[in-house]
């Protein structure tokens, strides 16, 4: 019988399904980290029970880390109890943590693939709902709540049900300056914030096969914000390349054996998806989002809609998104002026995003009245950039490499930005007060982010990019 990708991989892991009911489904790898842990940790104690297996619980401290000064007590208080109950856990339950000062730190969703934790097959879960980010290697991974960390931590098992299945297709070559991000955003906009509710989403096509596992991570990320319960991409020898050699990837005859069954791990000629989209790679142009969903987007040409554009039923949500982020229906968003830049995010925080804007900003220099925040997102990143000299690069363009961490992306720690001054942001959420307290997110790719810190606006970064430039 022919199966889809993601029915190889659940089949393989349902222990029990019950009748008109959930799957329980063993869970591989289990990522935990300071702000959805503790209540889980709670609940084990006043049960009296232990983490059932420790060894497939992989901790870090990320969200409410700072990205300077690291080695200083954090200042907020809230950040810092979360991250030492976070310590006191992992050593009460025989948890390894790869804690602030530890050189595998990191944000979570980077250190996983990072590291070969991120292995072809599995199924992977996190108290956090970019958890889909791991899904670029051909795994089920998706967020689960702060109950359900708990049952996790207690029997490496999780009640689920079986979601439908939908398959996206991009063929083609993409356009000069068109990079992962725009991709994800681009599908965000076609098909809603609420477009996937509901499903598991595989990637496919020729222009998804192209993409590096850095770029491939980036999709898979941002399949939640189309409501979808996961996103993934089959493995190929792009993937295995990638994992090879890693930290904790197999090796010897473990490797061998577990090649063998990567190459297994594909969606058959003839499997059923509930639904299937098909977009031309051609038609995606450098994208940003105009108001406060990820589905809020447009190509940079583009103009923000007018009000005739828009669903009756919609306008209200409409209005009130412009009005909180200080837009007029029918303008162009082109040349409006930023205030702050954040490259960083479990999104687009990696060596390749990293490299891909010291390549466009090389020689360059940021816009005086532009803030930029550059946030590797892992220990390892922020190493490998500067035995390249990516720092460097940045600090002649104006541009500064703090230490890893979530940051921006969430006003959950000091990273925040100003109330109502206007962000151009790599991160993947651009709700009221993502980044802050009335602050304005145009969420955008590493390329047109650094557009903005060069130009002091948003900028179409096809005028500006050199055509010798590589990009993803």
């Amino acid at each position: 019988m022919a199966k889809t990708l993601f029915e190889k991989i659940w089949d393989k892991h349902v222990i029990k399904t019950i009748e008109d009911g959930p799957s329980v489904l063993y869970i591989d790898k289990h990522f935990i980290h300071e702000v959805t842990s503790p209540q889980a940790f709670k609940g084990l104690e006043q049960r009296g029970l232990k983490v059932f297996r420790p060894k497939q619980v992989v901790a870090t401290a990320d969200h409410n880390v700072p990205t300077i000064n690291q080695h200083l007590p954090i200042k907020e208080e809230l950040s810092r109890k979360q991250v030492q109950t976070l310590k006191e856990n992992c050593e009460k339950f025989g948890i390894e943590l790869y804690g602030l000062g530890h050189p595998y730190q990191g944000i979570v969703h980077v250190i996983g693939p990072e590291l070969g934790v991120t292995q072809p097959g599995m199924t992977i879960v996190c108290g956090d709902s970019h958890t889909s980010t791991h899904g670029a290697f051909g795994t089920i991974a998706f967020g689960i709540g702060t109950s359900e960390v708990e049952m996790v931590l207690a029997t490496q098992c999780l009640l689920q049900s079986k979601p439908k299945l939908m398959r996206i297709n991009v063929e083609g070559k993409l356009n000069k300056g068109v990079v992962s991000k725009d991709i994800i955003l681009y599908i965000i906009s076609l098909i809603s914030a609420s477009g996937a509710t509901g499903y598991a989403v595989e990637y496919a096509g020729s222009a998804i096969r192209n993409l590096s596992m850095e770029a491939r991570m980036t999709i898979c990320n941002m399949s939640i914000e189309m409501g979808a319960r996961c996103g993934m991409i089959a493995p190929d020898e792009i993937t295995f390349n990638y994992v090879k050699g890693r930290q904790f990837a197999p090796a010897g005859k473990a490797w061998d054996e577990a090649w063998a069954y990567w190459k297994t791990l594909y969606s058959d000629a003839d499997a059923k998806f509930d639904k299937e989209i098909n977009i031309n790679a051609r038609d995606i142009e450098p994208m940003i989002t105009y108001g406060t969903n990820p589905g809020m987007g447009i190509g940079v040409s583009g103009h923000v809609p007018a009000l005739t554009e828009i669903d009756e039923k919609e306008k209200p949500s409409f209005e009130k998104s412009l009005l909180y982020m200080g837009l007029e229906p029918g303008t162009n968003i082109k040349g409006k002026k930023v205030d702050y830049v954040f490259i960083g995010s479990c999104t687009n925080s990696r060596i390749e995003d990293l490299r891909m804007v010291a390549a466009f900003v090389k020689g360059k220099h940021k816009a005086d009245d532009v803030e930029v925040w550059i946030v590797p997102g892992s220990k390892q990143v922020e190493k490998q950039a500067k035995e390249e000299g990516i720092d460097k690069v940045f600090e002649e363009a104006g541009f500064i490499l703090r230490q890893p961490g979530c940051s921006a992306c969430l006003g959950m720690n000091e990273d925040k930005i100003p109330a109502g001054k206007y962000c151009i942001s790599t991160s993947n959420r651009n709700f009221e007060g993502r980044q802050g307290p009335n602050a304005r997110t145009f969420l955008a790719s590493p390329l047109t982010a650094a557009a903005a810190a060069i130009t002091g606006e948003v900028a179409d970064v096809r005028e500006l990019i050199s055509t010798a430039l590589e990009v993803e």
